[in-house]
């Protein structure tokens, strides 16, 4: 029998342990270590999902890699047509860990009703279009179908659509400028079939998705010409390789930007998280830490006594200071308990109902995404468990400093 886990037990169970002058420390410590637990969970989980899900809806929207033609074209238009007839497409097979690539054109224009008018751009887009990476945010309608023959379905953005009046089934006329501006612009008429809401307010506010073919004749390409090409990867860690094995296998008239490049000032301020993170983390368990300490050493003060008669009795001092170890153990894994159970279901009604909303104008999102994965909770826990059970190994050296004869006579 390990005599020190058993005392401690014993400890922990007696009914004077709880009516005892340390009790409320002790709920103290608990909580904090349960409110510190729940922080951290919440914290890490909403931070990472923010990343991850701002980062998806990029990605749905741009592809991980576009490549484009190299010139000075800053703006989002495609100026100068790139042929289709590359050895990366369709299937871009030098390059591992790329799973789709896909063909676009853009063009700005204009959408005139009756009773508004609003600049846009219009994406064309191919049979080989990923409709599955932005269905999940189609919120009306259907998305359109461009295998067949040539047709004017486009999806619009909520915000468009409210802006313009329009909703599923309207349609409206579109006029795109030529490049000689001494003619008349080309006037094309959709149908809207689907309305999106990317919560992506720079995509929202300006994008319509179409047939690439009313690009090509617009802009007098044949069929076998493109605006650019998007790129899919497996990993998203992997993007920044991935990028540069793309550009090297691309032709030298050819340029390659990855969403990192193209939205720095996003993927930027999404690195602040990371530091928001271990700036929380570390304040969480720098206060629960702090509790447990007070906690063990009112323990160790209020059993001065008990401590002295074991000493008395032949214990070393580290039989005596690991039962006030096993005791606080088992206040952080109570602690932890709580903390764990109460934080995972706030982060699971959190993924289910959506409670916690956003602002999409600052957050690129409607309500605060989640990721709930294991590995990190473990690993939370774990951390929080070495971090404290170390830490406590100080104060429980006082056990060492207390003489029996005067710990006996201690009142």
């Amino acid at each position: 029998m390990n005599l020190e886990y058993f005392i401690a037990k014993r400890l922990i169970t007696a009914k004077d342990y709880k009516s005892s002058i340390s009790s409320p420390i002790i709920k103290i410590a608990i909580a904090a270590i349960a409110i510190g637990m729940i922080m951290m969970i919440v914290s890490v989980a909403t931070g990472i999902g923010l990343q991850q899900k701002i980062q998806e809806k990029i990605a749905a929207f741009n592809g991980h890699i576009v490549i484009s033609n190299y010139d000075n074209n800053l703006s989002e238009v495609t100026l100068t047509p790139i042929s289709k007839d590359q050895a990366f497409y369709p299937k871009f097979n030098s390059v591992s860990g790329i799973n789709h690539i896909q063909a676009v054109a853009t063009k700005a224009g204009i959408i005139r009703t009756e009773t508004a008018f609003e600049g846009i751009i219009l994406k064309g887009v191919g049979e080989d279009y990923r409709w599955n990476n932005i269905k999940e945010y189609l919120i009306a309608g259907n998305l359109p179908n461009f295998s067949k023959g040539l047709n004017q379905d486009v999806v619009i953005s909520e915000f468009l659509a409210n802006r313009l009046n329009l909703k599923v089934g309207d349609s409206f006329n579109t006029f795109f400028v030529k490049e000689d501006q001494n003619k008349l612009p080309s006037s094309r008429r959709f149908k809207i079939t689907g309305i999106f809401n990317s919560g992506f307010q720079e995509f929202d506010a300006t994008y319509i998705i179409g047939d690439i073919r009313h690009l090509q004749r617009i802009n007098k390409w044949n069929s076998n010409e493109v605006g650019a090409f998007e790129v899919f990867i497996n990993d998203f860690d992997n993007i920044k390789t991935a990028g540069e094995q793309v550009y090297e296998q691309t032709s030298s008239t050819l340029d390659t930007k990855t969403i990192i490049e193209k939205y720095s000032y996003i993927f930027e301020w999404l690195q602040l998280f990371d530091f928001n993170i271990i700036v929380i983390l570390a304040v969480m368990i720098l206060v629960a830490t702090i509790n447990m300490v007070v906690a063990l050493l009112v323990l160790i003060l209020e059993r001065t006594q008990m401590i002295g008669i074991l000493k008395a009795l032949g214990a070393n001092n580290w039989s005596v200071r690991k039962i006030f170890l096993y005791n606080a153990f088992y206040l952080i894994i109570r602690g932890l308990f709580w903390g764990n159970l109460i934080g995972i279901l706030l982060l699971l009604a959190q993924q289910y109902f959506g409670v916690i909303k956003l602002n999409p104008e600052n957050y690129y999102v409607n309500q605060a995404p989640v990721y709930l994965n294991w590995g990190y909770i473990l690993l939370l826990n774990g951390l929080t468990i070495a971090v404290c059970f170390t830490v406590l190994l100080i104060p429980s050296y006082i056990i060492t400093r207390i003489s029996p004869v005067k710990a006996i006579r201690y009142d």
